[in-house]
């Protein structure tokens, strides 16, 4: 078969190299007819090409297509190779795995001619108008933190026109969240975009009826503070926030990449890996400063205060579990507060627990809902007092700290009849001394198979104490040494 490069080079070596059409020919490893052929057209060989509209071998799937077809009427996202699974179950030794291709190119052949696509307008995006947000979930990065996954989102703004973008780590997409967030990016700008577009974030909105969402109270408040219009994407259109929608997976492919270079994906502390992530964010920005140099021209000056980020519940009362429900979940609170109120302030990653004009207590934020927190310090008073409650606490799952203590307690089941009793009184003396010196004792239990019980983990405890006890020897000072120390400091 003849292709446009042997012809291209046959014309060549007639026109630059003065060959005639026999030898030019040969050169270009075709005959000389052949090359006289395209010659005399004037054409290459993919010019002369004719379309074939006939089928040179029988439709395979002539009998089923009808009902192919009833299938992507329905579900136009059906994929041929599910389609093709569906036919060899459904007409066995009728179709060979040869013939997915062939399936493959009918139904792509079927989207193109029946049904219309979405389509995308490009839009004209002007500088400082526009700011966008939303949340990407970072857990597929695999970040540790000493060790521990670090499960975690990235609240990500973005600037449409220049495309400068600053985050936050987060932990859920509550309105806490969005508004340290957001706040902390305009700060970073110290300038105000006219708009800022999300999608239909509960965070944001919330459902007036079957047929929309308007924005909440609290997000329309913090937009009037710096006096920017909120917008918001279609239901279910979310290239209509494109800008950061794209940049979710760009960033976190940069993150990758970094933490490739880096060699490790596991840091020392939270704080650690948010300085790695703001140099991320730098770089990034690096290549973009003249186009924000641009949109800082126009926007205008932030001068007004930053606003508290935390939702306050100002009236939470303390059940007689030494319980308070937010937010949909229940934690635990010091047992002295039971039937009185506490104010309640909910950040992004903590709640602050007030009892008149002071803070109490700060407790680590749920993430999610319809769960609980429960810490044994709290209840351990009176449980020790109660240790049958132990057995069908509601929440008992709560009061084992750490594997150790859950793998003792399974211990004292199997080995004890007064399992509940004991492990409540292990949990007491935790609570009482060093949670980790505790922890220790049991794993060395439980490493050497030696019977575990409250007197002797108490035991090593007091034994522990007594060999940890230093010598403490005081010098005596010279008031000499003094004096010298005086007449230096005059001169």
């Amino acid at each position: 078969m003849t292709t446009n490069e042997q012809v291209k080079r046959m014309r060549i070596f007639i026109m630059k190299k003065g060959n005639n059409q026999a030898v030019a020919a040969a050169k270009a490893g075709m005959a000389e007819k052949t090359g006289r052929k395209y010659l005399k057209a004037r054409l290459l060989p993919s010019q002369m090409k004719k379309e074939r509209y006939w089928r040179t071998r029988e439709d395979a799937f002539k009998e089923v297509w009808a009902e192919i077809e009833k299938f992507l009427d329905g579900q136009p996202g059906l994929k041929a190779l599910t389609l093709f699974n569906y036919l060899l179950r459904e007409y066995p030794g009728k179709f060979k795995e040869g013939q997915l291709r062939t399936l493959q190119y009918r139904v792509r052949d079927w989207k193109a001619l029946s049904k219309n696509k979405e389509v995308m307008f490009p839009q004209v995006i002007k500088p400082g108008v526009q700011s966008q947000s939303d949340w990407t979930c970072m857990n597929s990065l695999g970040i540790t933190i000493l060790g521990v996954p670090f499960d975690h989102l990235l609240y990500h703004f973005i600037l449409a026109y220049s495309n400068w973008e600053n985050g936050d780590i987060c932990y859920s997409e509550a309105f806490e969240s969005l508004s340290k967030g957001f706040q902390d990016s305009l700060f970073e700008l110290q300038a105000i975009p006219e708009d800022h577009r999300t999608d239909n974030l509960s965070a944001a909105t919330r459902k007036i009826d079957q047929n929309g969402r308007d924005f909440t109270e609290r997000y329309k408040a913090l937009m009037k503070h710096y006096g920017i219009r909120p917008s918001k994407n279609n239901p279910g259109q979310a290239h209509e926030n494109g800008d950061v929608e794209q940049s979710h997976y760009r960033i976190k492919d940069a993150v990758d990449q970094a933490l490739m270079i880096r060699g490790s994906r596991d840091f020392d502390s939270i704080e650690s890996y948010w300085i790695f992530l703001k140099e991320v964010f730098k770089r990034r920005n690096e290549p973009r400063m003249e186009k924000l140099r641009e949109e800082l021209a126009v926007m205008r000056p932030l001068t007004v205060p930053r606003l508290e980020y935390y939702t306050e519940f100002p009236k939470v009362s303390v059940s007689r579990n030494s319980l308070i429900t937010v937010g949909k979940n229940v934690y635990s609170v010091k047992s002295s507060f039971i039937g009185h109120y506490l104010k309640v302030r909910v950040y992004p990653d903590y709640l602050e627990l007030w009892f008149g004009d002071r803070v109490v207590d700060k407790i680590e934020r749920i993430k999610g809902e319809s769960k609980h927190k429960v810490n044994y310090r709290h209840i351990i008073s009176s449980l020790v007092k109660k240790p049958g409650a132990f057995k069908n606490y509601r929440y008992k799952e709560d009061l084992f700290p750490t594997v150790a203590f859950r793998r003792a307690y399974d211990w004292l089941v199997d080995h004890s009849e007064r399992a509940d009793k004991e492990y409540v009184n292990i949990l007491y003396l935790a609570a009482q001394n060093m949670e980790v010196e505790v922890e220790n004792i049991l794993i060395d239990f439980l490493k050497a198979g030696e019977k575990i019980s409250s007197k002797a983990v108490e035991r090593m405890l007091s034994e522990k104490k007594e060999d940890g006890q230093p010598e403490i020897f005081i010098k005596e000072p010279l008031l000499s040494e003094y004096n010298e120390l005086l007449l230096e400091a005059a001169v």
